[in-house]
């Protein structure tokens, strides 16, 4: 299911001038069809030709993938992408002009030659080009447009560093280009075009305020979105952008949400148990669970716990058998900005530390918070740890 193993060559190069000649094996590979993963403004991706059938298959299977989530295709310029949409409408031609490169993704409507395995059968296509070096270079050498969805397993925490894709695909790809880390670290916002109104599919670095204030339009929530296809106005069940169906962003450990009312998960199903949070905490580890705690440094020293520090600078492969608390700050207080760019990493981080139970700040649910707060909330369903009363079990969903 994940694909053939085989040797991932890593390319190490200057994320901000990277040198051609490094990245022409891995351009070489992604022409003739071969998988590669590469640096964007906003997460890892897994590249490969967009109008590669048999190549674009080789994304799933490693993924493991469901083939009714669609893809976004990545091009190093507007004319790589024109070819692929029927047509650009005035607004998000002004969208592309204003915001690209950047982290922003329209979904218009597909020319017929795009495969449907890229637009999970749908009549319409993502496109966006990164704001990336190192990506706009390979891109550009490749002479393509590339399909590429994030480089981690699906569900997982998206990749922002390359070590991130190697926890997950080390063996499994031929190429890596290690560019260092994300500048933004959540995926790129996604706009439908396709209507009256834009349709915001998954919030992102690129505000709505951005959006409504260049489009002098208001837009819709995914969730007006969703209720539009309930009515029969889509004609198919599969989601318009990835990320719109299927849980996402999930680490292995269970993921609970800190917040003005306390410690709870995403679903009302999944909430804790009402203690104070240094007793909830007492209490899993009395159970003989360890937490990790992501937050900033002035959310931490109000809350006053017990918690041995993880670095920064891990790669994941750092265990402490002793201890049974560790905290992780983003930055001095809390701001969304610098949460987004480490949210994906510290969920990473507490993981490959052996935390069973994962206490992520939350934070007001506007602007970048709004995309830092859905994907924090697509974690938040616990994956092993499922509530029973106030007691915690463990069962096999993986």
């Amino acid at each position: 299911m994940m694909g053939r193993q085989m040797q991932t060559t890593v390319i190490q190069v200057d994320g901000s001038h990277p040198d051609e000649q490094l990245l022409l094996p891995a351009a070489v590979a992604l022409a003739r069809g071969d998988l590669v993963a590469f640096p964007t403004e906003t997460v890892y991706g897994l590249g490969a030709d967009a109008l590669n059938n048999q190549a674009v298959a080789r994304i799933f299977q490693v993924k493991g993938r469901p083939p009714d989530n669609p893809l976004i295709v990545h091009g190093a310029d507007l004319a790589t992408l024109e070819p692929l949409v029927r047509q650009i409408p005035p607004l998000a031609r002004l969208l592309l002009e204003k915001l690209s490169p950047g982290p922003l993704t329209l979904v218009l409507r597909r020319a017929a030659h795009v495969p449907d395995l890229v637009t999970a059968g749908l009549d319409t296509v993502a496109v966006r080009i990164p704001d990336h070096p190192v990506a706009l270079s390979l891109l550009r050498l490749a002479g393509v447009a590339v399909a590429a969805p994030s480089a981690n397993r699906s569900g997982r925490p998206s990749p922002t560093q390359a070590w991130h894709v190697l926890q997950d695909f080390r063996e499994r790809i031929p190429y890596l280009i290690d560019g260092g880390p994300c500048r933004y670290g959540l995926e790129s916002t996604v706009v439908d075009m396709t209507g009256e109104q834009p349709v915001i599919l998954r919030p992102g670095s690129v505000t709505v305020a951005t959006i409504e204030q260049l489009t002098g339009l208001g837009t819709l929530t995914d969730a007006e979105a969703a209720a539009r296809a309930r009515t029969g106005l889509e004609r198919q069940n599969a989601p318009r952008a990835p990320g719109m169906k299927y849980r996402h962003y999930a680490p292995r450990a269970a993921v609970f949400i800190l917040d003005a009312e306390g410690v709870s998960a995403a679903t009302p199903s999944c909430r804790g148990s009402g203690q104070p949070l240094a007793a909830q905490i007492a209490a899993w580890q009395s159970a003989g669970r360890r937490i990790g705690i992501f937050a900033s440094e002035a959310t931490l020293q109000q809350l006053c716990l017990p918690c041995q520090e993880a670095g920064k600078d891990s790669t994941g492969s750092r265990t402490d058998a002793a201890a049974d608390c560790f905290s992780l700050a983003y930055g001095p207080c809390p701001e969304a900005v610098q949460a987004s760019r480490m949210l994906f990493d510290a969920l990473r981080i507490l993981d490959s530390l052996g935390c069973d139970i994962i206490i992520a700040e939350g934070l007001p649910d506007d602007g970048i918070g709004s995309a830092y707060m859905n994907r924090l909330k697509k974690a938040a369903c616990p994956a092993d740890l499922q509530p029973s009363g106030d007691d915690y079990h463990e069962s096999e969903t993986e």
